[in-house]
């Protein structure tokens, strides 16, 4: 099968490799759609301790299931599926209690096992135990690749206490920000303010219909924030822009008794955040981060996305066959469009 590999950072080749095989334990799904995550991104450019190469990256990906071991029973051949990326070490108290995300070993598609820049991808005993979740016919493959970052989104919800009547600043609308403006709305949000430096992103966001879209270019973000909100500053700060200045900002912006989550990834070279820690402790804020998904979120995300109440099909800018995925990659790292899907098989 052809496989993009990551030989070493910042090098990724296009090598025919042999397609997996079943054990008794596990199954094969043919790839049908991936897009390229920002983490995907990093691990290119700077590396991960889990990632050891030769690697397969992936881990936003839906396929269809070919072939099964005979001790599965969680799926069949014929089975059109969505991966999570989070999967169970099976043994630690976390995986135990369902918050596999928060596993030590922290298992995931396209790190520790090959994952779906390939056009088939090995789901072992393992993952078949974690985010395998079933499509419907009515939801295409590209839109199924997309729960996995927006299980992330709804898991970071969650951790804020997003409940009715709140207002919700989201720093950064790429993908996953225009996701969390649908989101908010339906977890109910009753003002959501969107802020995204980007021109050509900020277009696309305001088809997502946010009460307010800032500019951070052109005006003070934390002034006008607080302003939105009667000057007492907004119920909940999602911080999906990977700069640390929009840390900052957040928790400078939210309100007394609010919640910050820092949710967008750093590079591994990005500045300490400088926060006067007086600021959390006057507020009584809240101040969490949060990271990946469970298999409920994934679940969620799929119903969520099938029932049409977040959309994502907006998002989808580019399309590129597996055989082009450095330039998939330039594409991505560019800032050319939104999502970036990888197509895996010949029309």
């Amino acid at each position: 099968m052809l496989a993009a590999v990551l030989t070493e950072l910042n090098h990724i080749s296009l090598q025919e490799v042999p397609t997996p095989t079943v054990d008794d334990d596990s199954a094969l799904m043919r790839v049908e759609a991936t897009s390229i995550c920002g983490s995907d991104i990093r691990i290119y450019r700077h590396g991960n301790p889990r990632v050891k190469p030769p690697a397969i990256l992936g881990h936003e990906a839906s396929g269809t299931i070919v072939a099964v071991g005979k001790n599965v029973t969680r799926v069949k051949v014929g089975d059109r599926v969505a991966l999570g990326a989070d999967f169970p070490c099976g043994e630690c108290k976390w995986c135990r209690n369902g918050l596999l995300n928060n596993c030590k070993v922290n298992y995931a598609v396209g790190y520790q096992i090959p994952g779906a820049f390939a056009e088939y991808m090995l789901l072992p005993k393992l993952l078949l135990q974690g985010p395998v979740t079933p499509i419907p016919d009515s939801l295409s493959f590209e839109e199924a690749a997309l729960a996995e970052p927006l299980a992330c989104a709804i898991n970071g919800f969650e951790l804020v206490n997003l409940s009715l009547g709140k207002s919700v600043v989201i720093i950064g609308l790429g993908p996953i920000g225009c996701m969390m403006i649908d989101l908010a709305r339906i977890m109910g949000a009753t003002k959501v303010i969107g802020v995204q430096r980007s021109k050509l992103r900020m277009e696309i966001a305001k088809t997502y219909g946010a009460d307010v879209y800032i500019d951070p270019n052109e005006e003070d973000v934390v002034a006008r924030c607080r302003e939105e909100t009667g000057g007492d500053g907004p119920d909940i700060v999602i911080t999906a822009a990977g700069s640390v200045e929009s840390h900052e900002q957040a928790i400078e912006m939210v309100g007394q008794r609010g919640y910050v989550n820092l949710f967008g990834g750093l590079a591994k070279n990005a500045r300490p955040m400088c926060i006067q820690s007086n600021i959390i402790h006057y507020k009584e804020c809240f101040v969490t981060g949060s990271h990946g998904s469970t298999p409920r979120h994934h679940e969620l995300a799929v119903d969520l996305l099938a029932k049409g109440l977040v959309r994502v099909k907006p998002l989808m800018t580019h399309r590129f066959p597996l055989s082009q995925i450095n330039a998939a990659f330039d594409a991505m790292e560019g800032r050319a469009g939104m999502k970036i899907m990888l197509q895996h098989h010949e029309a």
